[in-house]
């Protein structure tokens, strides 16, 4: 590995014109694909196998006039000054809009508000339904804008109109996000550099991988509809870790050059060593995100690989464009104008960095480090005990942003339930009495304590499937709606064996609650695959067992750490208002599953990177305790520069409006916070000088059956230094002897 490396590292610095040049037509390729196709992206969920997926099935083939899986939108209309909807112009003005809506693109159904009971008591409210033909993905701009249109007629004519559903999801825009987690980037370069040449570089060339990922998924959306959460994800993973690949490759090119190797020489020796360490980092986050897709829900598997793709991206650049750009800047991304004394004399030899000072610190005090760490990363774990998950609805969307009002609005006009309805679907092609049947599952469903409502049975064509309409006292996320849809489908066994009918519950809610508990299901296994595959791909790199399981063990602790956080901002509302979070609810149920494999990847990214120099200074002769301070030396500042990258990049989503990328967002930054400076920066060298020589120790049998991949760089090492011998001795043989002096014998 570190072989090839260092002569793709020499090859790429030396056709540093043709490698650019191939970089930037790829680009251009993409750029021009992306604009000239046409694609959408979904929040909808698909779960093979569930009731109410079945039951979903069911209605589309039974029930296609009613458009069971299309698209939806609630039209909520509120009139400003108390008036009645129920008789006059405000009356009229409603039946206006509905048939306006009735007639706008792709619309299947518009239900009537006043002969579907959706006004309120007080007559001031009401509401209408509409389903489209066609999914939330394939909506045309033109049905939302007639959409848009009948609000904006509704507010001339004085009423309040305000829109919710999965038709009129609106994309946000986290370009802020970016800008600061760029800004901050720049800003921690140039510290750590004290150059704009070695900044940039990073910068550049991660910006220009980022624009490729995501022109690719752009074109990818021409082939399949994925998820609205994909490219966001991927924009923030991509961005992260492409800054941090570069970061590292560019420090250890600097090192080379400082060693006194030509630049090209320092460029195959960087890539050879730091280029490796990528690689095997970068495996390790796409192993993480590629596992998402196991879990069986395509939104799941939309984000792992979308991500993923970015992270192989990043790396690709990393290995190729990196040391091309490096080739046209030389040895003059060394020189900086802005290094402070201290760098300058860190350069000259003179004194010792905080890294170094601070692993001494923790390598002298291990115990107590260690005691200190464990015990502060469980403290702040304590809120992840009451975590409780479910999937968004618009009662967590942006403040004052339409579907937000729309869902406060009905709320207030008739109660939270009537936001999330449950589709009672009976199928009685089994039973010898369809009607029966049906009457039975309203009687029972009325018959519930947390039941609002219960419509009548709607029969498909041939009498024999039934649709029943349950509207819940609680909202749509409330445990008392889960444990209803759990009710219903307890007492499902009994009914089918009094009526020989199916009765199956499905719709948005009861899909989300099925998304939810599959989710909390899959966790523990995810965990253990994704864990699994990673230490074993650690064991190769470090050729030790101690390590990687010291490395998950860290992990474990970060990843419980973060939860309590996210449990103690989103769930119970500390420090809500100053983080921009608007309202505490139940944490998104994908969170906890994602920060699972992109927190392991990003962990592990830290540990090879550290670790690697620590192995590195151990095979070549330092005693362990030496060759933990060596791994900070020549580490920790780089480290310590790619954690507050990251920190700012994922920070940065803060900003969004989503709930879940604001989520998201907190939860890695949290991750790398504890990850980078509490677990590596101090419970691994804590660790690590306790176990002393042991740390390294492989069973032998291991030892034979295990690839050696040379991550270090160690047979690298010594092919270089035999070569350099051998020059030696042909200067020595080609170098004429010199005459002696006259005089002289």
């Amino acid at each position: 590995m570190a072989t090839f490396l260092y002569r793709l590292g020499r090859l790429a610095f030396r056709r540093r014109r043709l490698a650019t040049l191939l970089w930037i037509l790829v680009l251009a390729g993409l750029g021009f694909g992306a604009v000239s196709t046409s694609g959408s992206a979904s929040d909808s969920f698909t779960i093979p196998g569930s009731q109410s997926q079945r039951a979903l099935d069911l209605l589309g083939k039974e029930f296609p006039q009613a458009s069971a899986s299309g698209a939806t939108a609630r039209v909520v209309f509120e009139t400003a000054d108390g008036k009645k909807l129920t008789s006059g112009s405000a009356k009229s003005e409603v039946d206006t809009l509905v048939a306006d809506l009735k007639k706008a693109p792709q619309v299947a159904n518009v239900s009537d508000p006043y002969t579907a009971g959706a006004v309120s008591k007080d007559g001031t409210i009401a509401y209408t339904q509409v389903t489209f033909k066609v999914a939330q993905s394939d909506v045309s701009d033109a049905a939302k804008d007639a959409l848009h249109e009948v609000a904006g007629a509704g507010d001339k004519a004085g009423l309040t109109v305000s829109m919710g559903g999965n038709a009129v999801k609106e994309k946000t825009s986290s370009g802020a996000a970016e800008l600061i987690g760029i800004a901050v980037a720049a800003v921690a370069l140039v510290i750590t550099f004290g150059s704009l040449a070695a900044a940039g570089l990073p910068l550049l060339t991660a910006l220009f991988g980022v624009g490729m990922a995501m022109l690719s998924i752009t074109l990818a959306t021409h082939l399949w509809n994925l998820s609205s959460s994909a490219p966001t994800l991927a924009l923030m993973l991509g961005l992260a870790v492409a800054i941090d690949y570069a970061l590292f490759i560019v420090s250890r090119y600097r090192n080379e050059l400082a060693d006194g190797h030509d630049p090209e020489e320092a460029a195959g020796r960087a890539l050879g060593t730091a280029g490796s360490a990528v690689v095997f980092a970068g495996l390790t986050v796409i192993i993480a995100l590629v596992g998402l897709s196991v879990i069986g829900i395509q939104m799941m598997t939309d984000i792992g690989l979308s991500a993923a793709f970015a992270v192989a991206v990043a790396v690709l650049i990393a290995l190729t464009l990196l040391p091309a750009m490096l080739g046209f800047v030389g040895p003059r991304i060394t020189r900086g104008r802005l290094k402070t004394e201290k760098m300058k004399k860190l350069e000259r030899g003179e004194g010792e960095a905080t890294g170094v000072r601070w692993a001494r610190f923790v390598t002298r005090n291990p115990v107590r480090m260690l005691a200190v760490s464990v015990v502060g990363l469980l403290a702040l774990a304590v809120p992840a005990l009451s975590l409780e998950t479910a999937m968004p609805d618009d009662s967590v969307a942006a403040p004052k942003s339409s579907a937000r009002v729309a869902y406060d609005t009905v709320t207030k006009g008739f109660g939270a339930g009537y936001n999330g309805p449950l589709t009672v679907v009976v199928d009685a092609r089994d039973s010898s009495d369809a009607k029966g049947a049906a009457a039975d599952a309203v009687t029972l469903l009325g018959k519930m304590a947390d039941v609002a409502t219960v419509s009548p049975a709607q029969f498909n064509s041939s009498g024999d499937v039934a649709l029943i309409r349950a509207v819940p006292k609680s909202s749509p996320n409330g445990q008392q709606t889960i444990d209803l849809v759990s009710d219903i489908r307890d007492q499902g066994s009994a009914y089918t064996k009094d009526t020989g009918a199916d009765m199956m519950v499905t719709g948005t809610t009861a899909l989300n609650i099925d998304v939810s508990a599959k989710l909390s299901d899959a966790l523990v296994p995810y965990l253990m695959v994704v864990v699994g595959l990673a230490l074993v791909l650690l064991l190769l790199v470090f050729r030790s067992v101690l390590v990687p399981l010291k490395a998950a063990l860290g992990f474990l602790l970060s990843l419980a750490a973060t939860l309590g956080v996210v449990v103690a901002v989103f769930q119970w509302g500390w420090f809500a208002g100053a983080l921009g979070v608007d309202q505490t609810s139940p944490i998104v149920s994908v969170l906890p599953i994602f920060l699972v494999g992109v927190v392991f990847g990003l962990a592990m990214d830290y540990e090879v990177f550290l670790v690697t120099r620590m192995r590195e200074a151990y095979v070549h002769g330092a005693e362990p305790t030496e060759a933990v301070i060596a791994g900070f030396k020549h580490s920790a500042r780089v480290v310590t520069a790619a954690a507050i990258i990251m920190i700012s990049v994922f920070g940065g989503f803060l900003l969004d409006d989503v709930a879940l990328i604001k989520s998201i967002g907190l939860g890695l930054a949290s991750a790398v916070l504890f990850d980078a400076f509490v677990v590596r920066m101090t419970l691994v060298p804590a660790v690590m000088t306790l176990l002393g020589r042991r740390a390294w120790s492989l069973p032998k049998w291991l030892d034979r059956v295990l690839p050696d991949v040379d991550v270090e760089g160690e047979k690298l090492q010594h092919a270089l230094a035999e070569r350099q011998d051998t020059d030696d001795e042909d200067v020595v043989r080609q170098e004429p002897l010199t005459p002696a002096s006259p005089g002289r014998s």
